[in-house]
């Protein structure tokens, strides 16, 4: 029975509750075009089944909720509930989107609070909260670099430099603002070639896109070199901040020559993220560039919180009214609780779970990059080594474990990657916990390799045949 559909626990004339019939039928409100002429096939339970079966739906997701969740590179932090109650106070929820400013202070003073937070934590000189993800932060951040050059009559500036470290992403990020963008290889210790970096750069480049620290979890060690070669060029250096919970309280990208950046509300600081969305992908500017930021922006006139609109060189408007407020909120609410010293210590212990689990799996899964990484660790697997086994089936066995599996063929320059990423959240005892089965795994893949290759064993949904998958797909059910 559990693994039934509901339409397959269906019998005819089971209910739960039952309600009476409405005096005036919907269909007097919908055209005679508009209706079905047949009943529509909806299961038919009783208010147990129905309770019980999306009980066990519930249970037999992976979430944060129930388990381990070492996704690499955009992995879902936990999300305070304390946060949610807060952000769904009806003084939020229900402010009318074309409310005066008169009537949404108390909103405005938090986004505008927010703002400065992220001015603080970053150096940089603005922030919008218009983008509702890191994508379209992306996108924000290139199209103010755009306006930027633009204005300053740069047009022959139509590159986009992108490291093959960045997030994948970045590229179509460059591409959708209407950039050629010009991939380039990393150096053998996975950070920027400078070299390969420099035969890049000309007066084509507009910007160069750095994920910092990158997506095989390494800090750029010269990166205030390469922004002075960025700078030298007449470029700008952009920063995608999605992994800035390994940097925040430690260092300023200001600091360093960042010109624009984006950061992830969703993952640094504390919103929920899943499922697509929601989102938030603020955008933050350094002085030169932030008169072309969208707008408007929030600002403080006295006691008085407005929304400028007056801003001449803007690129115009990302989104419809001003963001994902409720994301928003759960970021205030983060960076409100915690203080500087705190927030550092974040990012440390987000440093030191992904090394202790890199070294506690040395031997066995080693890391590519073997070095103290940052906030993640991408380990590699050699097939020919491990009577054949995959990360593939590495990752399937350990939902036997009862752990979700981490981000497999991610990035793409390591072979067979693994990438694990337990953020600050995790206790020693999960990392452990989690060590000690991919260690079990690691034996099995020589006493039973079979046993591995078949995983999973214990899940409602078995190995597929791939092959058959491909060849002969089922497109109906």
């Amino acid at each position: 029975m559990e693994n039934l559909l509901s339409i397959e626990k269906s019998r005819s004339g089971r209910r739960g509750v039952r309600f009476e019939k409405t005096k005036q039928p919907a269909t007097a409100y919908l055209p005679d075009d508009l209706l079905r002429t047949d009943k529509p096939r909806l299961p038919e339970m009783s208010e147990f089944d129905t309770v019980r079966h999306f009980t066990r739906l519930s249970q037999l997701n992976y979430s944060l909720d129930g388990q381990f969740y070492p996704l690499g590179s955009c992995t879902m932090k936990y999300n305070p509930k304390a946060y949610d109650k807060l952000s769904a106070l009806e003084p939020f929820t229900r402010a009318h989107p074309f409310a005066p400013e008169s009537a949404v202070q108390g909103t405005l003073q938090i986004l505008y609070e927010l703002q400065e937070m992220l001015k603080e934590i970053t150096g940089l000189a603005a922030f919008t909260l218009q983008p509702a993800a890191g994508a379209h932060g992306e996108l924000t951040g290139i199209l103010t670099v755009r306006a930027y050059h633009d204005a300053h009559k740069n047009n022959m500036r139509t590159e986009v430099i992108v490291p093959d470290t960045a997030h994948g992403t970045n590229p179509a990020t460059a591409n959708m603002a209407g950039y050629t963008v010009v991939n380039i290889k990393s150096a053998p210790d996975g950070c920027v070639d400078k070299a390969v970096l420099q035969e890049a750069l000309s007066d084509r480049t507009a910007a160069v896109m750095l994920t910092v620290p990158n997506t095989v979890g390494l800090f750029e060690k010269d990166i205030r070199e390469i922004a002075a070669m960025v700078h030298k060029a007449g470029a700008l250096l952009y920063m995608d901040g999605a992994n800035f919970n390994a940097l925040i309280g430690l260092a300023k990208p200001a600091d360093f020559g960042v010109d624009v950046m984006h950061l992830n509300l969703h993952k640094t600081f504390a919103a929920p993220h899943g499922g697509g969305g929601p989102g938030s992908g603020p955008v933050g500017a350094a002085a030169h560039v932030a008169p072309f930021l969208p707008k408007p922006l929030v600002e403080k006139k006295g006691d008085v919180y407005t929304l400028r609109g007056k801003m001449p060189q803007s690129l115009g408007k990302m989104k419809a009214f001003y963001g994902n407020i409720a994301v928003a909120l759960r970021g205030y609410c983060y960076l409100r609780q915690f203080d500087a010293g705190t927030l550092k210590n974040i990012a440390e212990k987000a440093i030191l779970n992904a090394n202790y689990v890199r070294a506690k799996l040395q031997g066995k899964f080693n890391a590519f990059f073997d070095v103290n990484c940052m906030h993640e660790c991408v380990l590699s697997i050699d097939p020919s080594k491990m009577n054949g086994v995959h990360t593939a089936d590495v990752a399937k066995r350990l939902l036997d474990y009862g752990f979700y599996a981490p981000t497999i063929y991610f990035p793409l320059i390591v072979p067979e990657a693994m990438m694990v990423e337990p953020t600050e959240t995790e206790s020693k005892e999960m990392l452990d916990a989690f060590v000690g089965a991919l260690e079990k795994i690691y034996e099995e893949i020589f006493s039973n390799p079979q046993l591995v290759h078949d995983a999973p064993h214990n899940q409602p949904v078995s190995r597929i045949d791939e092959v058959s998958a491909a060849r002969q797909p089922n497109l109906k059910w």
